[in-house]
């Protein structure tokens, strides 16, 4: 496939560390060659990877996300082969190849006052790679996992699954912002805008929104359109873990508790990321919250916005979010 690199076993041993007496998980995850082996692979689960950043800097956000999928493969397949962890049911499928389209971006002016509106062209261009990959994988009855790179992705995934499955679907997001910004040009801020305007988008909850960061416009698109559902992160800042859990356990049930499950590392207080937020979500808050999303039908998992180029615990910590998300014994 274009624009798309597949994992082999060579590929994988390069990340991984070993030890005597261990069995790392790496070495137990399934690799494919094409995308039409999906149908007959057992694995339930199918990671790939989208290194890139286009999207934020488009969106005048700060760089860095294209670096994280390779600090997460660094963690994730290093952890143990366990009881508790099956890497059989999960295929490392690969990761998009953006090097023609930083190719494009690096030849553009950033000068140019039509400098953002080009990115956007080229965010375009992986649109369709994302669709496709996620379409597949989709198709095969599997769940993917896709570790970004900006939210501008979410619109890719979105579409691939809606087309799937021939239905818009909804989606659950766990996000400082809605990005329901206006579709004028692709970014990493209008992804949900514009799936929700081509009728790939229903319902959409976004969990833990930001006061300070969300502008009256979205408000008041938010407040006017009954598929669109929100809780305010400052109105669970001070409860528990578990009264957390009752909250967004509310926003499961307004998406009939079947959604596509966007976690955008903003959300995530003193993470890394390319809009990096003193006050949010701990990395507890979340472990506990893929525990409670993992029990409904969930299309798929998409973890976007993190740069983990400068806190290698960010890799770490990620791949504790897709652990927890495949294990089948909680």
């Amino acid at each position: 496939m274009e624009n798309f690199t597949f994992f082999n076993t060579s590929d994988i041993s390069k990340f991984i560390i070993p030890r005597e007496n261990e069995t790392k998980f790496g070495e137990g995850v399934k690799t494919l060659s094409e995308l039409d082996q999906l149908g007959g692979c057992g694995a339930g689960y199918v990671l790939f990877g989208i290194p890139e950043d286009i999207g934020v800097v488009a969106n005048f956000g700060k760089p860095g996300t294209s670096k994280t999928f390779q600090h997460v493969l660094s963690s994730l397949l290093n952890i143990q082969n366990n009881k508790f962890n099956r890497p059989d049911n999960l295929v490392l499928l690969g990761q998009i190849n953006c090097d023609s389209f930083y190719e494009e971006a690096e030849s553009l002016n950033p000068k140019s006052e039509n400098y953002e509106n080009q990115l956007g062209d080229i965010v375009t261009k992986i649109d369709c790679v994302v669709t496709a990959v996620v379409k597949a994988i989709v198709e095969s009855g599997k769940t993917p996992i896709i570790i970004g790179g900006g939210h501008n992705n979410c619109y890719g995934i979105i579409k691939g699954t809606s087309t799937a499955l021939d239905k818009s679907i909804n989606v659950l997001n766990i996000d400082a912002h809605t990005d329901l910004r206006m579709p004028d040009y692709r970014h990493s801020g209008n992804g949900f805008r514009y799936a929700f305007d081509e009728n790939y988008l229903n319902k959409y909850h976004v969990f833990g929104l930001h006061k300070n960061y969300t502008s009256q416009e979205i408000f008041d698109l938010i407040d006017h359109e009954k598929v669109f559902n929100y809780f305010l992160y400052e109105d669970g800042m001070h409860l528990t873990t578990l009264d957390k859990c009752v909250r967004l356990k509310n926003g499961v049930d307004f998406l009939n508790r079947t959604f596509g499950f966007e976690l955008d590392c903003d959300a995530i207080g003193g993470m890394n990321s390319s809009a990096e937020t003193p006050s949010g979500f701990s990395i507890r808050d979340i472990r506990t919250f893929i525990k409670l999303v993992k029990k409904e039908q969930v299309h798929y998992f998409h973890i976007c916005e993190a740069d983990a180029s400068k806190d290698k615990t960010i890799g770490k910590a990620i791949s504790y979010f897709v652990s927890d998300f495949i294990r089948d014994d909680d």
